[in-house]
């Protein structure tokens, strides 16, 4: 018996062994599956767009005009392909999305509005929006200036050539289904996605990587609250360039619990 006793002690350390083991490969396990939490995937092509193009922005007494043109793109039209999306779509159609100093953009479906900008210096990015709230990404359809206000006037503006990031979409409540594909999109000027830039998408505390320019479905994200920072990288670190992280809050909606 006492010849035993090592060999019982072995045995109990072993069967000990495996079951911390066993405790640690879970917990692994728990923390990969919590990094998949939301997804990306990239948003279905879209409809095209190539001559659109907005030109000639003034701003004179607290009021906007541009010149939109374009064979098939119209303001206030809806997308033709809006249904197939899955995503949130406009009733009111195409748009501009005007953003001031990479603010929360406004969405305008008429070429000329009324808009006020305290005085000073802005920077101001107006680009062409599908019905859906995809921007089009060509170098027609946008207008970049850095802006100096005063009363409700537009007196000096001159170009950029920083790279900038903007932010466009999520923005405000999605409701019902519409919380089950919603889509990041945002605006990138001066800069593409190459030679050691890239954008960082942090998703409440999840950080993803993206590497191309375009718009994507998010999925996953849970009701209520949801925040996303985006920053454009430079060779894996922040770039230090204007206006940059941007953050936004929107919030998703289930579908009100109808009356009995």
């Amino acid at each position: 018996m006492k010849k035993s006793a090592p060999l019982i002690l072995l045995i109990f350390a072993l069967v000990l062994g495996c079951k911390e083991e066993a405790k640690v490969t879970k917990e692994v396990e728990k923390t990969s599956d919590s990094d998949k939490k939301y997804t990306l995937s990239a948003f279905s092509p879209s409809q095209s767009y190539p001559d659109a193009k907005i030109s000639n922005m003034t701003y004179e007494n607290g009021k906007f005009s541009f010149d939109v043109d374009g064979e098939e793109y119209q303001l206030g039209q809806q997308t033709p392909d809006a249904d197939s999306k899955m995503c949130a779509n406009s009733g009111k159609g195409q748009h501009i999305h005007l953003i001031v100093d990479n603010g929360p953009y406004a969405a305008k479906y008429e070429s000329s509005f009324e808009h006020d900008i305290p005085d000073g210096t802005h920077t101001i990015l107006a680009f062409l929006s599908r019905s859906y709230h995809e921007s089009i990404k060509t170098a027609e359809a946008n207008i970049l200036k850095i802006v100096d206000v005063k009363d409700g006037n537009i007196i000096d503006s001159r170009d950029i050539s920083s790279p900038i990031l903007s932010y466009s979409r999520p923005k405000g409540t999605y409701v019902g289904k519409d919380t089950e594909k919603v889509m990041l999109d945002f605006y990138l000027s001066n800069v593409e996605l190459k030679e050691g830039y890239t954008v960082e998408a942090k998703i409440n505390d999840q950080v993803l990587d993206i590497n191309t320019w375009q718009p994507y479905y998010i999925e996953g994200m849970p009701m209520g609250e949801n925040t996303i920072t985006l920053t454009l990288m430079k060779d894996g670190v922040a770039a230090d360039v204007p206006m940059n992280p941007v953050s936004r809050t929107f919030t998703l909606k289930a579908d009100p619990t109808p009356e009995k």
